[in-house]
């Protein structure tokens, strides 16, 4: 007996951008919230088996250099190795790049916590939406998308960064099977005391094969960049690179998963970077990590 369809997302309002871009402003069909999902896809054919595709969180930060990057390179992959795929970004109805109070619920993994408010006479901050988050991925959105476009099921990749890194990695270790390609780029992995490890630890990835790159900035370790040198917060931030361990958990944790069976996982650093202006770079590193035309 076949499955019935899955319900689509009410669509509330949709539009066109940069270079061939589409967006949706999606309905969650459980809770109701409303997220707006960024659309490229490549000129020219589609391949049989459909496109390759890479789902990136924080969408409105990311899809714009995405986008560039893809037109930029995928062109001549005999120079480039960037093959040709299509980009999902998942976002905010929002001109601005982020929308902090949204992006902690989303991408906070369960069970969460709650936070002082980001600014005065807003709403105490709360993390632990992962999960919803993450059906209103694999369902909703892909439901959709499969009315635009047709995906190619053997190659599809996760990025995330900082507390989408996060989100990846948790999301990797509870469904091994929602992706290919698994790109967790300066991931939060000492947020809220390490609870992460404990995913990691019961993580059984028998029968699946986990593609993962995980990355950080040359000044995400234990030392500031050379303009922070010096400046008032120095000390603050000094104290909170120890807590957050962000370059060195994310290698540690490469080299923990890359021993096991049906894992490859690999870390890279890149050099001059921090934690908010090495973006740029490891979403050029993901479309590459997802796309390589030759492996």
């Amino acid at each position: 007996m076949d499955r019935p369809a899955p319900p689509l997302p009410d669509l509330i309002a949709s539009g066109r951008g940069h270079a061939g871009l589409e967006w949706f402003d999606l309905k969650d069909t459980a809770s109701g919230a409303v997220r707006r999902v960024f659309l490229w896809l490549p000129a020219g054919d589609m391949p049989k088996s459909g496109w390759p595709a890479l789902f990136m969180s924080d969408g409105n930060a990311v899809i714009a250099t995405a986008i560039d990057a893809m037109r930029a390179q995928a062109p001549y992959p005999s120079g480039t190795n960037l093959g040709q795929g299509a980009l999902i970004a998942i976002g905010y109805p929002t001109e601005d790049a982020y929308d902090p109070f949204r992006r902690s619920w989303d991408l906070g993994p369960p069970p969460g916590a709650t936070y002082p408010p980001f600014w005065p006479d807003t709403p105490e901050v709360r993390t632990g939406g992962g999960a919803e988050f993450a059906r209103f991925i694999l369902e909703d959105v892909r439901a959709f998308l499969a009315t635009r476009t047709r995906l190619d099921p053997t190659r599809q990749g996760l990025f995330g960064h900082s507390f989408g890194g996060l989100f990846a990695l948790w999301l990797m270790f509870n469904r091994p099977d929602a992706f290919t390609h698994w790109i967790a780029a300066s991931p939060s992995i000492t947020w809220e005391d390490s609870f992460l490890l404990q995913h990691r630890d019961a993580f059984d990835p028998a029968g699946y094969e986990i593609r993962l790159l995980l990355s950080a900035g040359e000044w995400e370790g234990d030392e500031l960049a050379p303009f922070q040198r010096g400046a008032e917060d120095a000390e603050k931030r000094l104290a909170a690179k120890k807590i957050e361990r962000t370059l060195d958990a994310a290698r540690e944790m490469a080299a923990d998963l890359d021993r096991l069976p049906g894992v490859s996982a690999r870390y890279e650093t890149y050099p001059a970077e921090t934690h908010m202006s090495v973006l740029p770079v490891a979403v050029n590193r993901a479309l590459h990590f997802t796309f390589a035309a030759r492996s």
